[in-house]
């Protein structure tokens, strides 16, 4: 009786060519992944930059003009504070966040004394936190716009000009201009304007993202 079957080569072959598509399946669903990964990251970034931007115009169109510089707004090289009216921001930038130090005198903290926040919207009709901005911040009421998400996320720089000033109506034009983006320090540039490049030590293309938004707001002395 005759018996055919598969020859030892041809199972083999067989076999190899399923490793082989298995392998292509493999190394096309890793990289699916990595896409989908980043796109998650540079939404992240993208929303909290035009979340923050439109908190910024609210909060400053209703607002009456201030000068800058001048006591409404205190930038150091660590953070800052922009006070507005009704509400001031305080901010750290990344690299203070970074810093697992606490020194009272080159970051922003709250009463505490150890706890930095990101940038905090915070109750502050009188400007206080900007005529002395070396003050503990009160957290009560305090709302972090760069809450964490998927990603720590941070500003690593933000300034604000004056463009124009009409004093018939009242009314002034401010231009800002700030950085947002994942606060992996080690994945970005020394300027913390780009991510590394992926052949640089500590590059991180799947969760690094950063983004410049600049934006135009007005403040309206009618409405204060």
């Amino acid at each position: 009786m005759n018996r055919k079957g598969f020859t030892l080569i041809e199972l083999m072959l067989a076999m190899t060519f399923v490793s082989a598509l298995l392998l292509a399946i493999a190394m096309t669903v890793i990289q699916i992944s990595h896409i989908y990964t980043r796109g998650l990251t540079v939404k992240e970034v993208n929303q909290a930059g035009r979340s923050l931007a439109i908190e910024l115009k609210r909060g400053i169109s209703q607002s009456a003009p201030f000068s800058i510089p001048g006591a409404k707004y205190v930038n150091q090289t660590w953070g800052g504070r922009l006070c507005v009216g009704q509400y001031s921001y305080v901010w750290n930038y990344g690299t203070t966040l970074n810093n697992t130090a606490t020194d009272k005198n080159n970051s922003n903290v709250y009463l505490d004394g150890k706890t930095k926040m990101s940038f905090i919207k915070v109750p502050d009709s009188a400007g206080a936190y900007c005529s002395t901005p070396g003050s503990l911040v009160d957290q009560t009421n305090a709302v972090e716009m760069l809450a964490s998400g998927d990603n720590s996320l941070a500003l690593q720089s933000f300034s604000i000009t004056q463009d124009s000033a009409d004093s018939t109506s009242g009314e002034a034009i401010y231009s800002i201009s700030y950085i947002i983006g994942t606060n992996n320090q080690a994945a970005l540039s020394p300027s913390y304007t780009s991510c590394k490049a992926p052949n640089q030590t500590g590059s991180d293309l799947n969760y690094c993202s950063i983004n410049q938004f600049d934006i135009v707001v007005r403040a309206l002395n009618a409405l204060q």
